[in-house]
């Protein structure tokens, strides 16, 4: 490749330059794991930015979402075919990742004992917290304050609100508030284009979360976890092949395309370990390819708290490793309450510090014979597990966008199969041309 068009790819190309500070992290990290401690917050930095517009942008996008499509009734089918979806995908990751666990055996011939690990582990891993109840859950989906709910970034909360607006709108009709819609779609504009910007860091953010991975964990872990890892990548790899065939036959579209289509996304969530980073980015690439505006304002929040695909992949693969790990063998009756736990704790996972290891805490508590200390052998592998729980995480949303868009009724096909195909270009928001004025 000429010099010329590699300086001009790395000027223009967010995907190129996100790949460039994916390897160079990995040197860094590798040869000087000192600096990738140091180089931290440029990672940690970035995600801060991006998680400061998750909440208006939501806000916004399912506001005039409703009030466009103009039937709050239509906005309440999404919603409950997109719970339906959730609950369905999520249950088959927890069954396929408990049979390949049982297939596979990734923890038998350990040979732990359970006193040997250190319990208080997980205890600092986690902050002392734990899962919140069903109820708990439900309740806190609920704002106890319009101003608290963007505060405390709560996406679900917002996610009310923003419906309680939306329907507002319609009840009040345009005559009646003529000024608060456009006053939206302007906010939105502004959040979009602070979008712009803060992704303009993506490079430097990937860069120092890389290197602190990579300088942190080291690649030694790979050889003591070695087969754990290769069945929850393996199994993460099968349900997405399974689900890109269930698009296939809803839609006529294909996965190996979208993820083609939103590779800076999708290489951007793995570098930083963290599919929020790029939330609002692919809102846009899901409605750029014929997804409509409420579909993805409701479907793409929601999922972030009720479709955890590729964490409930991990959960029930680390649950039986543990488990076989210090000798325990469940039975199928055990195996099918870890199946109902995970079901439910699943849920209220996204945003609580150290999730994966409280739910899988509460499982060994509710069957009562893996010791609870057990669950600090995972402490040195966790984060590898990242890129995985993410990259299906967020395919799964996007899947459930399309999917849910599709038995809604709004989904534009063609457009989202010219879209994926490359014959419309995908313009940013923030990019767009202005409308001059006058």
């Amino acid at each position: 490749m000429p010099v010329s068009r590699l300086a001009r790819l790395l000027r223009t190309s967010l995907f190129v330059q996100v790949a460039g500070a994916l390897v160079l992290g990995v040197v860094v990290g590798r040869l000087w794991p000192d600096v990738g401690t140091a180089v931290q917050p440029l990672g940690d930095g970035f995600v801060r930015l991006i998680k400061a517009v998750i909440a208006p942008l939501v806000f916004c996008v399912v506001v005039t979402g409703i009030a466009k499509a103009g039937n709050l009734r239509a906005f309440g089918r999404i919603g409950l075919k997109a719970l339906i979806w959730f609950e369905v995908a999520t249950t088959f990751a927890l069954l396929i990742g408990l049979v390949a666990g049982n297939l596979v055996q990734p923890g038998a011939g350990m040979d732990v004992d359970p006193a040997t690990l250190d319990a208080g582990a997980v205890d600092t891993r986690t902050g002392g917290g734990s899962l919140p109840s069903t109820s708990e859950f439900l309740l806190h989906a609920l704002p106890e304050s319009a101003v608290g709910a963007f505060a405390e970034n709560a996406l679900l909360q917002v996610l009310v609100l923003a419906c309680l607006v939306g329907a507002a709108l319609l009840h009040l009709g345009h005559t009646k508030v003529p000024a608060v819609l456009p006053a939206v779609e302007q906010v939105q504009e502004v959040v979009f284009a602070i979008v712009g910007f803060v992704m303009r860091l993506a490079p430097l953010a990937v860069f120092g979360a890389t290197a602190h991975l990579v300088g942190q964990y080291g690649l030694g872990v790979m050889s003591t976890y070695g087969k754990l890892i290769a069945v929850c990548y393996a199994v993460a790899a099968l349900f997405l092949l399974l689900l890109g065939v269930v698009l296939k036959l809803m839609t006529g579209l294909s996965l190996w395309k979208f993820v083609r289509y939103t590779r800076e996304e999708m290489l951007l969530a793995l570098g930083t370990a963290s599919s929020e980073t790029v939330m609002p980015r692919m809102m846009q690439k899901l409605r750029h390819a014929g997804c409509r505006d409420d579909a993805v304002g409701l479907v793409v929040p929601t999922g972030y708290s009720f479709n955890l695909d590729g964490a409930s992949i991990y959960l029930s693969i680390a649950t039986l490793f543990v488990a076989q790990a210090v000798g325990v063998d469940l039975s199928l009756g055990q195996q099918v309450t870890v199946v109902l736990m995970l079901m439910l704790t699943s849920k209220g996972m996204a945003g609580v510090p150290g999730s994966a290891f409280l739910a899988l805490s509460a499982t060994a508590s509710a069957l009562g014979v893996i010791p609870a200390g057990a669950v600090a052998l995972l402490l040195g592998v966790d984060r590898i597990m990242d890129s995985m729980r993410v990259a299906t995480n967020l395919l799964g949303n996007c899947v459930a966008a399309f999917a849910v868009s599709k038995w809604e009724g709004a989904l534009d096909v063609d457009k989202a199969k010219k879209a994926l195909d490359g014959e419309t270009e995908f313009v940013p928001e923030e990019d767009a041309p202005v409308a001059p004025v006058g």
